[in-house]
Order: C-alpha cells, then structure tokens, then sequence
C-alpha cells in the first residue's frame, strides 16, 4: 500500500489554493518526499505530515519550482537538531545544481543538516524489503529528468480453512509454509501449494513530473495502479505545450488509457484554467481521472 499527500500541485506559478509541487509518498514505515518546490516546509506542516522520519527525497528535475524548498526545510531540520541523513536523489546535473545552491548558502560541503546525494541512473533505486523504486528518463527541456515507479509485490497468503483442514498448529510450522518451504506433520509433508493462496496484493504506483512526452515511456507505466502526472495546459493550447516542454490533459489521459492505467491523478496545474476544463478534456479520454488538490490524501 503506497499512501500520498499532495503538498503542492500548482505548475511554476502558485497560486493562493495550490503551492509549488511536492508530493510525499509513504509506505512500510519509508515516507519520501518527491520534489520540494518553495515553501514545502510549511505544507508538511499544514497536511499534518510534519517532519518525522523525513530522510529521503526523490527530485524530479532541476527546474527550481521543484527544488527551491530545500534550503528552507534543511534550515527548519537543522534547528530540530535532527541527526537524520537526508539522502537526495537526482540526476547528476540536478544534484550539481542543489551542491552548489547549498554552498552558496552555507559553504561547500556544508548544510544545517547531514546530507548524502546519490545520482540516479535508470533502474532501481531503492529495495525496501516490502516494495522498490525504480527510476526512468523522462523527456524535458534539456533536464536529466527522472521518473519513478513504486512497486509492491503481490504475495501469496496462508488459506486459514486448508490450515485447519490439514492441522497445522500456529507457529513457526505456517510460518514455513508462508515463506514456500515443505513441512512435515505427522510423517506426511505439507507443500506450500497445499495452503497457499493465489497471488494478491501487489500494487505499482509511477510518478512523473514535467514531460514534454510520453514517447517510450510505455514499459514503465503499463499496468500500473495509479498514474501521477502532469497536465499544465488543455488541448486547445497543445503549440504552447510544446514550446513549454508540457503535456496537455488530453495526451495524459490518452497515455493512461493505451497503457491500462487504473487510476489517473493530473498535477502541476496551470492558474491559466479552471479545475473543471481540465478534468472535462480528460475524463472525455479516461472516464477514472482526477485532478490532485493540495493536501489530498490518496492510497493506492
């Protein structure tokens, strides 16, 4: 289970009801911050997210209103006196760009807060034990842009009927079985396909940031649960998109719909239209689509 808190869904000019974007994503006790656009900090706090266990951030691309939050969480860490290392991700010309902002301010190899980067190349990022993410090139405006998928497996769960049926006792006996292993009982063995369910559970989350297109970016969102991307401008300004490094709500929906998507959620909103213009264009495409809010809480 992936859950998600918005804190900013506004495209590079905010606006009184959306912040500039970031996106905390939270699963298996792990809570990563993706993007820190200006002002993240004080979001974290108004969603009730707060600080804790805050230790890792994925960035998307270096473009500034999805970075220019670093230097004032960092500042509001440091004066918790948190010894946590914060580990930030990115493509090596972003994290070039957050080196020496953080310089800048502080000196070099200097923050008010332990700090390790770790560059992305694609493939997986992080294996959590109970989910991993993995990473692919994303398309926009000359960035090392990255996009991320969130990926649980699906497992298989002991049958408590065929347990009883076959008397196995609780304890470390089933706890065999769960992980696939033969037992014996009673001079006769037990497989693991005997009290093993089908496969469940099991769940993809893929996160994109600012795209100019889905081109080859088919094998990485297939199939998953839920898409979050951008949606800055509608159709009927696609030439603006285009000189802007954008999509259009209609090529995001069209995008979910030809890879099997289940559920779609449009961020990175432009103050240009009104919410209901661009989930009409998109919904038109992809009936199960929704446009991220700040503060919106949604679990995959």
């Amino acid at each position: 289970m992936f859950a998600l808190t918005f804190l900013g869904t506004s495209a590079s000019v905010p606006s009184a009801e959306r912040n500039h974007p970031a996106l905390l994503v939270e699963a298996s006790g792990t809570r990563i911050l993706i993007d820190c656009g200006e002002g993240t900090q004080r979001q974290l706090l108004r969603s009730g997210a707060g600080f804790r266990r805050l230790d890792r951030m994925l960035l998307t691309h270096a473009h500034l209103d999805h970075m220019l939050g670093i230097p004032g969480l960092f500042s509001t860490l440091g004066l918790r006196q948190t010894s946590d290392v914060m580990t930030i991700h990115g493509g090596e010309g972003t994290l070039d760009i957050v080196i020496r902002m953080l310089a800048g301010l502080w000196g070099a190899g200097r923050a008010p807060i332990p700090v390790a980067f770790a560059p992305l190349t694609e493939g997986q990022v992080i294996d959590a034990g109970e989910f991993t993410i993995d990473c692919f090139p994303v398309r926009h405006r000359d960035t090392d842009s990255f996009g991320f998928v969130f990926q649980s497996p699906a497992r298989r769960r002991l049958l408590p009927d065929r347990l009883k049926a076959l008397g196995v006792p609780d304890g470390p006996l089933r706890g065999e079985l769960a992980a696939g292993r033969p037992i014996m009982l009673a001079s006769r063995t037990i497989d693991p396909e005997d009290v093993l369910g089908p496969p469940s559970g099991g769940r993809k989350l893929v996160v994109i940031g600012d795209t100019e297109t889905t081109e080859g970016l088919s094998q990485y969102v297939a199939d998953a649960d839920m898409l979050v991307i951008e949606a800055t401008f509608l159709d009927r300004d696609a030439p603006i998109a285009r000189s802007y490094g954008h999509l259009t709500a209609a090529e995001a929906a069209s995008f979910a719909l030809a890879n099997n998507v289940g559920h779609l959620v449009l961020t990175h909103m432009s103050g240009r239209y009104e919410d209901e213009e661009i989930l009409a264009e998109a919904a038109r495409i992809f009936p199960n689509t929704r446009i991220a809010a700040d503060f919106d809480h949604i679990v995959v």
